[in-house]
């Protein structure tokens, strides 16, 4: 009996390898062939030059007024127009506030139009740290390879890039099939309300519908994946929504010599504790799945067969991506704790306590979703948990199956040859998500490499972005354009 278990349970392994191996085996690359193309030639120093020129202006923009530093939006737009001087002779320029509409005319007017969207505005400069900076972060200083300063990733750089290219096609007597707009919003770091959604609203009234938009967004990253030698270059789908819980206990104030068994700050404690300890759930489903699919023929060893078994592996690579923060927030709604208040002073026992939680929630999860989980979690009627204005949805899922997405798939292979190419979802938010009623095809990607020590310079210290990338982000742009003729 024993020897008859002993069989069946090698046989059944025998069974569970062989499939293991099946599906690790029959597992076909999903990327494009493509032919390579000579890079463009591009005057390397004066390029250089005027991206750096337009980061030395602190376009910083404000959620309270979109008048702050509305003389630094004005220089800057005087600059570019110097800078750029066939883009603006040629393309129609329309002003939405500070925000800049351009219209590049197509030749067939039944040809869809296409957009490019890239924003004015930087966030400012962490206060304390400006001594930190190798370079002064709007000085607009090209050394060592890199152009230093604020904005040059996040993202005049995608921004001075687009314009670059445009004015190489115009040098070169080129002209587009399709009509091509490039929208540049001015307060994208404070919610895009006067810009991206004002230009998309404008848009609408004209009855314009976009064969697709493409953003800002993910990014062609090289050593940061884990089991893949090659960089990846992911192309945003889809981007979380955004969505922040006032929690709030209202208490009897009272003096800390007799504090009774249940306190304001114990309570919005507790409630806090519950939602850190209670997460929403991971899901390996959708876009995240999409990603893995498209990666997984590219990996090797043992990394190639969990993603090529994930009917076996999921709860284990679900479990391990959960612990790293990034992969992390691609797999769930994630819970962040980002503000506290309560008390004044040491021997008063304070009459409220109040805490905000911010949820960037995954697309197939919604706000009403949260607000279900928040109550569900914290699970005490004394906390009143109130929805904060500015909450929005997860955006659409653009499809991967369409031709749009393989034209932006075909130019990244062919720029950035050694990619591997993968759709993802961005975890921030940006102007695309605006632009929703103006075309089903919205797809986030910002044509630049970034390593592990780059991802820190986002909104952070030294923020800088090499001159061989940036020339790469301008061919990319140039070939596009080609490409969707």
């Amino acid at each position: 009996m024993l020897k008859r278990i002993l069989w069946a349970a090698l046989a059944m392994i025998g069974i569970v390898v062989a499939v293991l191996a099946w599906n690790t085996w029959r597992l076909s690359s999903r990327q494009l062939d493509v032919k390579t193309i000579a890079p463009l030639a591009l005057e390397r120093d004066a390029v250089a030059a005027r991206l750096a020129g337009a980061l030395k202006f602190r376009t910083i923009s404000d959620a309270a007024s979109g008048d702050t530093n509305a003389e630094q939006f004005v220089a800057m737009q005087a600059y570019l127009e110097q800078a750029f001087p066939r883009l603006h002779a040629t393309l129609k320029r329309e002003m939405v506030g500070h925000s800049m509409l351009f219209t590049w005319q197509g030749s067939d007017p039944q040809a869809r139009p296409v957009m490019w969207l890239a924003h004015q505005d930087v966030v400012p400069v962490a206060p304390g740290t400006e001594a930190s900076w190798q370079q002064p972060p709007f000085d607009g200083v090209v050394k060592d390879g890199f152009v230093w300063g604020r904005g040059s990733w996040d993202d005049k750089g995608s921004l001075v890039a687009q314009m670059e290219a445009v004015e190489t096609l115009l040098a070169q007597g080129y002209q587009p099939r399709a009509t091509l707009y490039l929208g540049f919003g001015a307060d994208e770091e404070v919610g895009g309300r006067r810009g991206a959604v004002e230009i998309a609203r404008l848009l609408k009234s004209r009855g314009v519908q976009l064969d697709y938009i493409l953003d800002e967004g993910m990014l062609v990253t090289q050593g940061i994946m884990n089991g893949i030698a090659r960089p990846v270059a992911l192309i945003g789908v889809a981007e979380k929504g955004y969505a922040s819980v006032n929690l709030a206990v209202q208490t009897a104030p009272g003096h800390s010599s007799m504090p009774p068994q249940k306190t304001a700050i114990g309570a919005i404690s507790a409630a806090l504790a519950a939602l850190e300890k209670q997460q929403m759930p991971v899901e390996l489903r959708g876009v995240a799945r999409d990603m893995f699919d498209s990666i997984a023929p590219e990996m090797q060893g043992m990394n190639r067969v969990v993603l090529s078994n994930l009917w076996l592996f999921a709860p284990v690579v679900k479990q391990q991506m959960a612990q790293a923060p990034g992969t992390n927030a691609v797999l769930r709604t994630t819970t962040a704790l980002t503000v506290v208040h309560a008390g004044n002073k040491d021997n008063v026992l304070p009459g409220r306590a109040d805490a905000v939680v911010n949820f960037r929630i995954r697309p197939g999860d919604s706000v009403a979703g949260v607000m279900a989980h928040v109550r569900d979690a914290v699970n005490n009627d004394e906390v009143h948990a109130e929805l904060d204005a500015g909450a929005s949805e997860p955006s659409p899922v653009s499809p991967m199956e369409s031709a749009q997405y393989a034209l932006i798939n075909r130019t990244i292979r062919e720029v950035f040859n050694d990619a591997v190419v993968a759709p993802g979802i961005v975890i921030g938010a940006t102007d695309a998500r605006h632009y929703k009623d103006v075309s089903q095809h919205v797809y986030r990607f910002s044509p630049v490499r970034a390593g592990k020590d780059d991802l820190p310079r986002f909104h952070g210290t030294n923020e800088r972005l090499g001159v061989d990338n940036y020339l790469e982000a301008i061919r990319f742009y140039v070939q596009l354009a080609r490409n969707g003729q």
